[in-house]
């Protein structure tokens, strides 16, 4: 039986979670005209693969030098929005979170200068990657910490291909925990039959960011609120294009303290690939649905045979909701009237939620204003009305005349008759 005590404590907690930022909705009002950036550099335009888009993020331009690829990391503190009205102050590489994706071929090899501004010694471990043990990047173990204002060299050649991770192995709960990693992806050194058309790479993460704060708090274990694709979440992820017939792949990471089940709607893939390696075709398998564990990769491919607005998305239900409190008690179905008026006496403006659903907390953005820095539970207009996602969730789009990947092509134009219908 829920207490008075209760009472109350739910109250707060409904009219703190109600009173939501009035700018997360420009967030949903640019859901469907997505930027989409070119990420390769001019070392990477003429190659045998096709290069990987990460959205929201960038890939690691390189210098040639004697015939060693040589790239530069700077691991530093960084400011990332995650949707407009959330900027965190999160720990990252050459000015974002996750860090660039760096991008090489089988049998390259290459040479990384790590640059360390931050306030604290870190290292880089090259997750997944078979190389010299000593440039495997574990703090006290296989080399020296990497001091505040120092720059480490790794050196190695690439013995394999896939998609790997990069990530300190110092301090590790703490540079996780605020958004310290990255893609490294080896191509094969025989181009792929048949190509990739469109390569995508999203990195899974959730945070804790308690309302009103700036800083992800690395002491939470379980309880994170926030959930994000490419440090970024719904409706600002950047939507995935694709022509009808493409074939597609998607690269997903999760260096999360939880799996991550990724939905796709529409299609059907097969799961192609782990960080340690690629499956052969015999025991591939097909999947809607693919299961990304903690510390691991996994690559899933498509043909882009259906056109439409797909939606792709965590299928933990909590994962696609923004700054949750999981430890207020359950009004669903709590008859709520006569409460309302004596609550209102204590907390002046307090709105009775929760007796039929949350739904309404997507409408709530456009007439109250809530903590600063704290997005709404759910977000994002569609062109039939509020979609109330958040979190991990984004959209493929495949269309049968799309004419440039740089640009969002808008909702999709549903043939006649082929659109859900009010009968009654």
């Amino acid at each position: 039986m829920m207490t008075r005590r209760q009472m109350l404590t739910s109250a707060v907690a409904a009219f703190t979670g109600g009173l939501l930022l009035k700018k997360a909705d420009a967030a949903s009002n640019t859901n469907q005209s997505h930027a989409h950036e070119k990420q390769f550099n001019k070392h990477q335009r003429h190659t045998n693969y096709t290069p990987v888009i990460t959205p929201n993020g960038s890939t690691l331009p390189f210098k040639t030098k004697s015939g060693v690829k040589e790239f530069h990391l700077i691991a530093e503190p960084v400011e990332r929005e995650f949707a407009p009205g959330m900027n965190v102050k999160c720990w990252g590489y050459n000015g974002q979170t996750p860090g660039p994706t760096i991008e090489a071929t089988e049998g390259d090899r290459v040479r990384i200068l790590v640059t360390n501004k931050l306030p604290e010694h870190t290292t880089i471990h090259w997750h997944g990657i078979f190389l010299p043990n000593g440039m495997d990047g574990v703090g006290g173990l296989n080399q020296p910490h990497i001091k505040p204002g120092e720059t480490y060299v790794y050196e190695f050649t690439l013995k394999q291909h896939g998609t790997f991770m990069y990530h300190p192995h110092a301090d590790e709960m703490v540079q996780l925990a605020v958004g310290m990693m990255g893609f490294f992806i080896i191509h094969p050194k025989r181009p792929e039959t048949p190509q990739i058309d469109r390569d995508f790479a999203i990195m899974l993460h959730e945070w804790a960011i308690h309302p009103g704060t700036y800083r992800p708090d690395p002491a939470v274990m379980l309880d994170f609120n926030i959930f994000t694709f490419n440090s970024k979440v719904f409706p600002a992820i950047d939507h995935l294009l694709a022509k009808t017939g493409d074939g597609v792949r998607i690269r997903f990471a999760n260096l999360s303290m939880d799996e991550h089940p990724i939905h796709i709607h529409g299609h059907a893939f097969r799961v192609t690939a782990t960080d340690g390696g690629k499956i052969p075709k015999g025991g591939q398998w097909p999947e809607t649905t693919v299961l990304v564990p903690v510390g691991a990769t996994r690559d899933v491919e498509f043909i882009a045979d259906a056109p439409g607005d797909w939606a792709l998305h965590c299928h933990k239900s909590h994962h696609t909701m923004n700054a949750m409190a999981h430890d207020i008690p359950n009004t669903l179905g709590v008859k709520q009237k006569n409460l309302e008026k004596k609550i209102r006496s204590l907390i002046p403006g307090y709105m009775a939620m929760g007796e039929t659903g949350m739904a309404q907390h997507a409408d709530h953005v456009n007439h109250m204003q809530g903590p600063k820095n704290t997005l709404p539970m759910m977000m994002g207009k569609g062109p039939f009305g509020n979609i109330e996602m958040g979190g991990m969730f984004t959209v493929v789009k495949v269309r049968n005349n799309l004419r440039s990947y740089d640009k969002d092509p808008g909702w999709f134009a549903h043939p006649e008759g082929t659109v859900a219908y009010r009968l009654t």
